[in-house]
């Protein structure tokens, strides 16, 4: 009789009608083995990527002095190569103290910052500007130094639950590093907005990193403060309010983002403050309560600033009626506005190509209205691919925020990631005339060392916050 295919029941010697029992499965051994091969899979695609990214950086420099010079400048790519070799050197430097961090952040930041730096180098080619005098050789600068202060985050800060320790002490880092720059000596105005700090050559936006701090004070003081937030209150049809004493931290953001409006006459950062506030309560608690109340407050203030501050209302006109003539020609009118848009109608589709377009005619091309600079010369296909990045960046924020198993890992890492998704919202919001322009920088793009160094140092919390969820212990139940 031939073998049957069947597989056998019983074993010879075993008394009959015993089953075969399989091997027992080693599950720590397993694990073990897993943890070895997912964390150089993660830095081996982040190595791939990252090369990617050097080398899209690298093309558009190259691109640039072809459209706009004719030639190639050895010199711009050897530095260009040289923030290169530090984007590697924080992936070498990871593989020992965050051999699990996530590996589309470091290679998306890397893109849009040299694309960034790529563009202002074009503005300063039509500028006949060079050397210290060139925003494009600060802006290169700037990134070495913001690429180094984010690798000391990661090096520093082992464990992301430290920070919650010191959520008061960020708290008062926040407030004084928003209080800076209403001081008489080192304060300064730029552009009508009292956002500045300046101490001999050096000049600094400390508001840009007061966020990061607040969202720390944020997400430490909520995981405390959640339960009296979210299960007291008065229930009003379907929905359940917070107690008047409840009320407080909500009407102390307010005030604090009405005096930045106020007295610092800058409407985005009093924007970008509240929204962070109103989105970390609503994760904390779950009450769409909240964000009704917060809406209501914010949208009272703006239309009373609106009557009351002549900048807030110039901001208003400048948007509602950009193409009259009479807000167009006037001081402080809708030109740039207008300027920006007919650079983005200019560019097109496909764009006129790296350093063919006229990006400079735009006032603030290189900070403000980078957008537009991009548009004109990649056109709306290059603008959504930039979009397309940003959204990665934000999804991988929020999949590493809801992946934490702890409350203050989880508030951290969606304050982080809004913040960038609410400043981009803003700023591309201001220049396709969707809503009233702020004075906000697009992140990582914009010419300005302070908003660079800010937004690193958030990709860097952000990427320690990734190594320290996937170690941290898990119960398996089988």
């Amino acid at each position: 009789m031939p073998p049957s295919n069947s597989a056998p029941t019983e074993k010879i010697g075993r008394p009959a009608g015993r089953p075969i029992e399989a091997a027992p499965r080693n599950t720590f051994t397993d694990t073990i083995r897993l943890r070895l091969r997912v964390p150089a899979k993660l830095r081996n695609l982040e190595l791939v990527l990252l090369l990617f990214a050097c080398a899209i950086v690298g093309s558009s420099i190259a691109l640039v002095q072809l459209g706009a010079l004719g030639k190639l400048d050895g010199s711009v790519l050897v530095i260009g190569t040289l923030l290169g070799v530090l984007a590697i050197g924080m992936h070498v430097a990871m593989r020992f103290v965050a051999v699990e961090a996530d590996p589309f952040i470091l290679p998306v930041i890397t893109v849009l910052n040299g694309l960034g730096i790529a563009e202002i180098y074009r503005l300063d080619i039509s500028r006949h500007l060079t050397g210290w005098n060139a925003a494009g050789v600060r802006q290169i600068a700037w990134t070495a130094m913001a690429m180094l202060m984010a690798l000391a985050v990661i090096l520093l800060i082992r464990n992301h639950r430290v920070l919650q320790r010191y959520r008061y002490v960020a708290m008062f880092v926040g407030i004084v590093l928003l209080l800076l720059p209403m001081l008489p000596v080192i304060g300064q105005t730029v552009n009508g907005a009292r956002l500045w700090i300046h101490i001999g050559s050096f000049n600094f936006q400390p508001g840009e990193l007061a966020k990061i701090a607040l969202a720390i004070f944020f997400a430490g003081y909520l995981v405390t403060a959640r339960d009296s937030l979210s299960l007291v209150g008065r229930k009003v049809l379907w929905m359940r309010f917070p107690r008047a004493r409840d009320l407080g931290p909500i009407l102390i953001i307010w005030v604090a983002a009405m005096a930045v409006l106020i007295f610092q006459r800058d409407l985005g950062t009093a924007l970008l403050y509240f929204g962070l506030f109103l989105v970390m309560i609503y994760v904390a608690t779950g009450r769409a309560s909240w964000v009704i109340l917060g809406l209501g407050l914010f949208v009272g203030g703006a239309i009373i600033a609106g009557r009351v501050l002549g900048y807030v209302a110039g901001r208003f006109n400048s948007w509602l009626d950009a193409f009259s003539p009479t807000i167009y020609n006037e001081q402080g009118g809708s030109y740039q506005l207008v300027q920006g848009i007919f650079g983005l109608a200019h560019g097109g589709l496909i764009g006129t190509g790296w350093g063919l377009g006229r990006p400079g005619i735009t006032p603030l091309a290189e900070s403000d209205f980078i957008i537009s600079s991009l548009g004109e010369e990649i056109g709306l296909a290059g603008l959504f691919a930039i979009l397309a990045l940003y959204l990665l960046f934000i999804s991988r924020g929020f999949r590493i925020a809801f992946a934490g198993q702890d409350d203050f890992g989880r508030l951290l890492g969606v304050g982080l990631s809004f913040v960038i998704a609410l400043q981009v919202f803003i700023v591309l919001g201001g220049v396709t005339r969707v809503i009233p322009l702020t004075g906000l920088t697009t992140p990582f793009l914009a010419a300005g060392g302070s908003s660079l160094v800010a937004n690193w140092i958030i990709a860097a919390l952000l990427l320690r916050l990734s190594d320290s969820v996937r170690n941290q212990p898990r119960l398996v139940v089988e």
